[in-house]
C-alpha cells in the first residue's frame, strides 16, 4: 500500500481548479464557525481535507472537502447515518455521502450548515469528544 502523502490547505487548492478555489476557501470558513477546535488534515493522494475531532479520517472525521472538476464535493464519512430531512445528500455508499457544491452562495445555505453541525456533534457524541 501506498504510503499517504500529506500536505496543507494550501497544497489542496493550488490542486483546485482555479474557479472552485472560493467555494473550497468558504467550505472551510463554515466549517471552522462551527467547529473551530476542528482537526483538518490534508491528504494530497486523496485531493482532500478532512475535518474531525481527531486525525482518524474514517473515525474521527465527520466531513470532507474534495474538490472536482466543476464541484466540490462536501462529504460526510457517517452520511448515511445523518438525520437528513431536506434530501441534499447523495451516494450510496455503506456510509459515506455527500452535496456538491457549484458556489459559495450554496456553500453557505443554512441547510448544509445543519448538516456539518449535525455530523460534528454525532461525532463528538459518538467518540465522547
Amino acid at each position: 500500500m501506498a504510503e499517504t502523502k500529506f500536505g496543507t490547505f494550501d497544497d489542496l487548492l493550488q490542486m483546485t481548479p482555479e474557479n472552485l478555489r472560493p467555494i473550497v476557501s468558504k467550505l472551510k470558513k463554515v466549517i471552522l464557525e462551527i467547529d473551530s477546535d476542528a482537526c483538518e488534515v490534508v491528504r494530497l493522494g486523496d485531493r482532500a481535507a478532512t475535518y474531525g475531532v481527531g486525525p482518524k479520517k474514517m473515525k474521527e472525521g465527520y466531513a470532507y472537502i474534495l474538490p472536482h472538476k466543476s464541484w466540490v464535493n462536501l462529504g460526510f464519512y457517517q452520511g448515511a447515518l445523518l438525520d437528513d430531512k431536506h434530501g441534499l445528500l447523495e451516494g450510496t455508499g455503506k456510509k459515506l455521502r455527500h452535496i456538491k457544491i457549484h458556489s459559495t452562495e450554496q456553500a453557505t445555505d443554512s441547510r448544509i450548515k445543519e448538516l456539518i453541525k449535525i455530523a460534528f456533534i454525532e461525532r463528538k457524541n459518538e467518540l465522547g469528544k
